[in-house]
């Protein structure tokens, strides 16, 4: 079970969780909690290092930023406690949960369940404290922001859990964002694949690293509301309560065509006018941008005629000012005649493993843009999703458009 920064917000919320974990106990489950810190905390804990020193050690700010979900960890242990059950806290180093040396920003190379496991005999609950692990060099190490669902599908992995369950301020996954089309329903059951295409296109139920995790280690993951009481009848899909199960395609009996409409606002436009069109151009365009960590994701080149050829990609919009200026800085050895930009743009992606099987999706989408007047910048695919790059102002009428024509729409 994980539990996010708003359900564990203040104690009265901590005790909640205490209940939904008592609830799991009693019906005769082992059970392993990962917990975030309190909401706010880590925002409060990152400013403190930033006023202590701009340019900061990342190792401090690591051992300082942990402590959030220390926090946590052991204020749910003494919750259960009180409700009666044998608890105990864990920091990532006492699993150990392993990282490699990138403070701030690390990943896990490896998860010792056996102390979590041996807890288990004796019926303790496992509180562990998410986002964090411990580097080769002893130290403690986070996993960046939304580490937590990291951590909780790598713990449930470790001890070969039947199903990691988070617990979050929505009640499952949606098939678009239901506060822009109310008639948005939730899913009862999401492919890994589909789930990671929507969780790296903008949707924020899930962090893109555990859906990664999970699908590597086929760890079922449960998505349900920590705002449901404990006590409240659990009828859903399948014996399992209300929420979303993301498993493997083969539990999935009917597949539609298109799952859902995912969309980000996260993207800049860059295009380069007037590139010479030769070999080694692409290279000496991204090679710097690569340098530099930037991300490039959908990228366009339109055909040569005379010699030249216009290059437009996407960068996350907060790397826009250091792409263009890597890019302007490298003109003489790229050799493009103009470099444009654009951040009033947004990516609405259409998702389903059905199109594999299914001609026609994005013709449909296409036409169904044309007819009310969306022109589309970039277009991108793959074998599960087609991705338009779009003027912002038209994000609502896009996603609510094509969630009508695929028939997402609740009836």
């Amino acid at each position: 079970m994980k539990f996010g920064g708003t359900s564990v917000a203040t104690i009265e919320r901590i005790q909640n969780v205490a209940r939904h974990v008592k609830r799991e106990v009693d019906a005769g489950h082992e059970v392993a909690v990962v917990v975030s810190a309190m909401a706010g905390v880590t925002n409060q804990l990152v400013a403190w290092c930033k006023e202590a020193m701009a340019d900061y050690d990342r190792r401090e700010y690591d051992a300082v930023v942990a402590s959030g979900e220390q926090v946590t960890s052991g204020l749910l242990a003494i919750a259960l406690h009180n409700l009666g059950l044998k608890a105990r806290s864990y920091q990532g180093w006492q699993i150990p949960l392993k990282t490699d040396e990138t403070h701030g920003s690390a990943r896990i190379a490896d998860l010792g369940g056996s102390t979590i496991v041996e807890g288990f005999k004796n019926g303790t609950v496992a509180c562990i404290a998410g986002f964090q692990g411990v580097s080769p060099d002893g130290s403690i190490a986070t996993l960046g922001r939304g580490g937590s669902d990291t951590s909780a599908v790598a713990v449930a992995a470790g001890i070969k859990a039947d199903r990691c369950d988070i617990y979050t301020d929505v009640d499952g996954v949606y098939t678009t964002d239901p506060r822009i089309v109310p008639q948005a329903r939730r899913l009862d059951r999401v492919a890994f694949e589909e789930m990671l295409e929507m969780a790296s296109l903008g949707a924020k139920v899930l962090q893109v690293r555990s859906v990664e995790l999970a699908m590597v280690h086929n760890v079922r993951v449960f998505v349900r509301s920590s705002f449901d009481a404990p006590d409240a009848p659990q009828i859903g899909v399948g014996n399992l309560p209300p929420g979303t199960l993301i498993c493997n395609e083969e539990e999935i009996v009917e597949q539609q065509v298109v799952t859902g409409i995912a969309y980000s606002k996260d993207e800049a436009q860059v295009t380069l006018r007037g590139v010479q069109d030769k070999p080694g151009v692409a290279a000496g365009v991204f090679g710097p941008l690569a340098s530099g960590n930037i991300n490039v994701d959908m990228i366009v080149q339109n055909i040569s005629d005379d010699g030249t050829t216009d290059l437009t990609f996407t960068v996350p919009v907060a790397d826009y000012e250091r792409a263009m200026a890597a890019l302007q800085k490298n003109k003489k050895e790229i050799g493009y005649a103009k470099l444009d930009g654009a951040t009033d743009v947004v990516k609405v992606s259409v998702v389903g493993i059905g199109m594999r099987s299914h001609a026609g999706v994005a013709a449909k989408a296409f036409a169904a843009l044309a007819e009310k007047g969306i022109n589309i910048r970039v277009i991108a695919t793959s074998e599960i999703k087609i991705s338009v790059l779009i003027d912002a102002a038209y994000t609502e009428l896009a996603v609510r458009t094509l969630h009508s024509i695929y028939g997402l729409d609740q009836a």
